[in-house]
């Protein structure tokens, strides 16, 4: 195990902070019925003319039930992108601390970096899509703060092997970010599980992949009672809204249907993946255990014009490190994978 210290990479301005206490913060409900005039709210009810619970304590509960932590391990956020970039606000100081990251990966991190005046250090994955630990942590310094592993990695679909990553927690004395975004749609554990066994590992989860949430953005956050604090401290005091949490508490109560979605989704992936076989102009279909699949063509800005074309609207990936000539599909509806397929075809047949 490595020498990690929270306290060693915590910045010293947000360590002196004291978290704005808002009036929901002060008097949490027991619900009871109480007259509430302490926060200078609308007093006409309609649904949402009360602020949120700031803690969102009722999807918490029912969060840590299912993913076994306890809620003061979770921090929820305004989409992943919340999250992430509040990891960046509380752990890297401007213009001094940098963090790794494994290109060709999520675009955020380069974004947040370069917002928050945070060095990106780049190590690129090998030709299999994995990490070389060795040359990670030889880009590693005094000032490194974060390493983000997205696994399953977007856009490539392939999960990090667990044995690299095991590697990184123990020599690495910064945190480790793994973004689990389509954790669902893989047959691998999360790392969740691990979060006792290693102090410096954080996880990040979403409800816009699996669950079918984009539109509400709602990005969830996994970490020590210690870090999680430490967020809470920073972020905005009502930064998930009340009709948020209202329809992500109704989600996540009903994981059966989310687990028919998935089981869908991954029989259309695989349908697809087979029809992708027999395109001439597919070259390579890379492992995927996440929900597209990404895929090497002859010319992808061409294909992808073409399909554009045909109203189907895909993701050329062709600029990213190791990714040329690359086209990523998103699995569709039964009828949209049809219509995909059916229109690949239709390239082939005209070439």
């Amino acid at each position: 195990m490595n020498n990690f210290n929270l306290e060693n990479i915590i910045r010293e301005n947000v360590k002196a902070m004291k978290a704005y206490s808002s009036a929901r913060d002060e008097y949490v409900s027991d619900g009871s019925k109480m007259i509430f005039l302490d926060a200078n709210e609308n007093p006409f009810e309609n649904g949402v003319n009360r602020y949120p619970d700031p803690l969102q304590r009722s999807l918490k509960a029912v969060l840590a039930d299912q993913k076994n932590v306890s809620p003061n391990q979770i921090l929820l956020g305004n989409g992943s992108d919340e999250v992430l970039d509040l990891l960046f606000r509380a752990f890297c100081e401007p213009k001094k601390d940098n963090i790794i990251t494994l290109p060709p990966t999520y675009g955020m991190y380069t974004v947040l970096s370069n917002l928050n005046e945070i060095e990106e250090r780049k190590v690129e994955l090998n030709s299999d899509f994995q990490p070389n630990a060795e040359a990670i942590l030889e880009a590693i310094d005094n000032n490194s703060k974060m390493l983000f592993i997205c696994s399953p990695n977007n856009p490539t679909g392939n999960l990090i092997a667990s044995e690299k990553i095991k590697t990184l927690l123990e020599n690495f004395n910064g945190l480790v970010v793994i973004d689990e975004a389509y954790i669902d749609f893989s047959n691998q554990d999360s790392w969740i599980s691990e979060l006792n066994n290693y102090p410096n590992l954080i996880v990040t989860q979403t409800l816009s992949k699996a669950y079918g949430l984009a539109g509400i953005r709602l990005g969830l956050c996994y970490a020590s009672a210690e870090i999680i604090s430490i967020l809470n401290k920073i972020k905005p005091p009502y930064n998930v809204n009340e009709l948020t949490q209202k329809r992500a508490l109704e989600r996540v109560s009903n994981l059966e249907a989310v687990t028919n979605e998935v089981n869908a989704v991954l029989k259309e992936r695989q349908i697809l993946i087979e029809a992708l076989k027999s395109i001439s102009f597919v070259e390579t279909i890379f492992p995927t255990e996440a929900n597209f699949v990404l895929a090497r063509v002859d010319d992808a800005t061409q294909r992808y014009n073409q399909l554009l074309e045909k109203g189907i609207v895909i993701r050329n990936r062709t600029t990213q490190p190791l990714c040329e000539n690359t086209l990523r599909f998103t699995v569709g509806t039964e009828i949209e994978n049809k219509t995909l397929i059916s229109a690949l075809k239709q390239l082939t047949n005209s070439q």
